[in-house]
Parts: structure tokens; sequence; C-alpha cells
């Protein structure tokens, strides 16, 4: 059995991604880069901003010095107007809880993301003592060291790790790490390309980790 388990957070605990790229799909159209919302999950999902950017403007985007500041003010605004979340999630941690099977969030966005969407939704006290921000780490994924430094953490010796994007999927091969890849929005084949045990429905979690 599994003695710890790592969530993602955007795309995974919460259903925040549709609105952090909507917001995104908005913001790069004034800078002459026009893509779809598919398109921008697509290219974007899992990275880190600065990653973001630097694509974007290979993109043919043309941002202006100071755009990273401009666009978390922009994205924590859309987040605050309400992300639920994802579907089943209360039910996994209920399970987590009920056999003492420890669990953190390790994420690429900041600690100050997290606060607004786990806050709205009852979680931050529960995910608050063990988070693992690539703000705080100085590094993110596709790298491994936000789940290394998680299981460092808890000294645990079989961990799971739960992501929805094919930089969190490498970080977690790359760490050598059992992989549950959920692909609600995104292309599955990019995630078991990763060695992810590819998933659709988080109600399928419990059994996945053998609960």
């Amino acid at each position: 059995m599994f003695d710890l388990v790592i969530f993602d957070c955007d795309g995974v605990l919460v259903d925040s991604e549709v609105v952090s790229n909507q917001v995104l799909v908005d913001n790069l159209a004034r800078y002459g880069l026009t893509l779809t919302l598919k398109e921008c999950m697509g290219h974007f999902v899992g990275g880190t901003m600065t990653g973001v950017m630097v694509k974007a403007r290979e993109m043919g985007a043309d941002l202006p010095e100071g755009w990273i500041d401009e666009i978390y003010a922009e994205t924590y605004a859309g987040l605050k107007a309400g992300v639920p979340l994802v579907r089943g999630i209360p039910e996994v941690l209920a399970c987590l809880d009920a056999r003492d099977i420890p669990y953190c969030v390790a994420s690429n966005g900041s600690r100050e993301k997290m606060k607004i969407t786990l806050g709205q939704n009852g979680l931050w006290d529960r995910f608050e003592p063990a988070m693992f921000s690539a703000h705080e780490l100085g590094v993110g994924k596709p790298e491994p060291d936000l789940f290394l430094a998680a299981v460092e953490h808890f000294g645990a010796m079989s961990p799971a790790v739960i992501e929805d994007s094919a930089s969190g999927t490498l970080a977690a091969q790359r760490a050598g790490m059992r992989c549950f890849g959920y692909a609600e929005h995104d292309d599955d084949a990019l995630l078991a390309a990763n060695g992810a045990h590819v998933f659709h429905d988080m109600a399928e979690l419990p059994s996945l980790l053998e609960l």
C-alpha cells in the first residue's frame, strides 16, 4: 500500500485549469497571440509562468517586461470569482483520512494561488502544513525536486503521485514514483507516454490506490 499520496493542485484538487487558461487566452490575444482554449491548455497546462512567457514569446506574443505580475493578477482575480473542487476529491480525501495515509500538495503554482483555490473550498487548513510550491523551492516540474522534497519531509517509502499534466507526469517518472494521470481536460496519451496510469473519473482513484 502507498504510504504517501502527493496531489497536484490545479486540475487535480480544484477544477481551475479552464478558468486560468481562459484568462491566459484573453491576455495573450491583447499581445498578438490568438489561441483557442484547447490550444492554450495543450501548450501551457502544467508549466511555470516563466516557461509560459518564454514559449508565448516564441509563438509570437509581444509580451512586455512585468508581464508575469500582470498575468498573475488577472489569474488570481479570475480564480477568486470561484472554482469548484474536482468531482470526487472529498471522497478520496475521506478514504485517505480513514486509513491514516498522509497526503500533501506539490504544485508549480504559488502558495498565494493555492490559498485562493483551496481556501474557498475548505481545504487550505488540511494542506497548508505540508505544501510544496515551485515558487518556494526554486525549481518546478518537470524536474522531480518537488516530489522528492515531499517524500523526504514525510519519510515515505512508497509514494503515489496524482497529476494531470505532461510536465507533472514526467516529474514523477524522473523521481521514480508511481503516477496516476487524471485526464479530464488533457490528452491522456501525453500522460501515458510518461508512464502514468491514466484514469478519467476521480471516483476511480480509491480503488487504484488500493484503498
